[in-house]
C-alpha cells in the first residue's frame, strides 16, 4: 500500500525545509563498499585459482584494502574538489555578470521561468521577487541555468566516507583466512556474496527497484568480476613457481 515518507502538516513542513536540502554520501558510500568487495574477493579468487597459499591471499588482500582504498579515496576527494572549484567559478561568474549586466541577467530569469509556464503579471511579479535578492537571483542563476545542485558535497567527507565503506566491505572476504580456517574458499565466498547482496538491498532504499532486484544484480556483478579473476588466475597457475 503506497505510504508518505513525511508528514504535510504545515508545522511538519516548516521544520523540514528549515534545515534546508540534505547533503547525501551515499554515493561514496556505495561505490567504496562495492569497490572494496569486488577488487579484494577478485584478488584473492585469482591468488586461489592460482593454487597459492592462504598466507599469500592474506598478504595480498590487505595490501589491496589499504593501498587501492586510500587510491580511490584520493581520486574521490579531487573529484569533488573539481565540482567544488567549477562551482565556485560560474558563481563569481554570476556574480560578476550581476554587477555589470544586471538588464541582461533579469531576461535569462524571465526567459527560464516563462518556459516553465509563468506568463503576464505573474511572470514579471516572480522575475521581481527573484531579482530583489541578490543572492537567491544567484542562487536561481546557478540553479536553471547551470544545473548545479543546491547543495555543495565536501571532499573530505566523500573521500572519507569511500575509505571507510572500501576497508569495511573489502574485510568481508579475508574474515576466513584471518580466523585461520581450515577450508576459508566457501565462507569467503558466501560471505563476499551476502556483503554484495547487502549493498545492493540498502541501496534500494534510494532506487525504485525493489531491494531483492537490487541486491541480486549487485551479487551478480561482483560475482562475474571475482569469477573472471579466478578463470585468469588458474589459467596462469603455471607461470608461479
Amino acid at each position: 500500500m503506497p505510504r508518505l515518507e513525511h508528514s504535510h502538516t504545515p508545522g511538519a513542513i516548516a521544520r523540514r525545509l528549515g534545515h534546508g536540502p540534505r547533503v547525501s554520501y551515499l554515493r561514496d558510500w556505495v561505490y567504496g563498499g562495492i569497490d572494496g568487495t569486488v577488487t579484494t574477493f577478485a584478488i584473492m579468487a585469482g591468488v586461489v585459482g592460482a593454487n597459492l597459499s592462504p598466507t599469500v591471499v592474506v598478504v595480498l588482500g590487505i595490501a589491496n584494502l589499504l593501498a587501492d582504498g586510500f587510491s580511490m579515496a584520493a581520486g574521490n576527494y579531487t573529484g569533488t574538489r573539481a565540482e567544488r572549484d567549477e562551482y565556485d567559478q560560474l558563481r563569481r561568474m554570476e556574480e560578476r555578470h550581476i554587477a555589470l549586466a544586471p538588464e541582461g541577467e533579469r531576461e535569462e530569469v524571465r526567459q527560464i521561468f516563462r518556459a516553465k509556464g509563468f506568463e503576464g503579471d505573474a511572470l514579471e511579479s516572480a522575475v521581481d521577487v527573484i531579482t530583489r535578492h541578490r543572492e537567491s537571483w544567484i542562487d536561481t542563476m546557478m540553479t536553471e541555468e547551470h544545473g548545479m545542485p543546491a547543495v555543495s558535497r565536501s571532499p573530505i567527507h566523500a573521500a572519507l566516507y569511500t575509505f571507510v565503506a572500501f576497508v569495511a566491505c573489502g574485510s568481508v572476504p579475508l574474515l576466513p583466512y584471518l580466523l585461520g580456517l581450515a577450508a576459508p574458499e566457501w565462507p569467503s565466498a558466501i560471505m563476499t556474496g551476502a556483503t554484495f547482496f547487502a549493498i545492493g538491498s540498502f541501496r534500494s532504499r534510494w532506487s525504485p527497484k525493489p531491494w531483492w532486484q537490487a541486491g541480486s544484480e549487485t551479487l551478480l556483478i561482483g560475482m562475474l568480476a571475482a569469477s573472471v579473476a579466478y578463470f585468469i588466475g588458474y589459467l596462469l597457475k603455471g607461470l608461479v613457481a
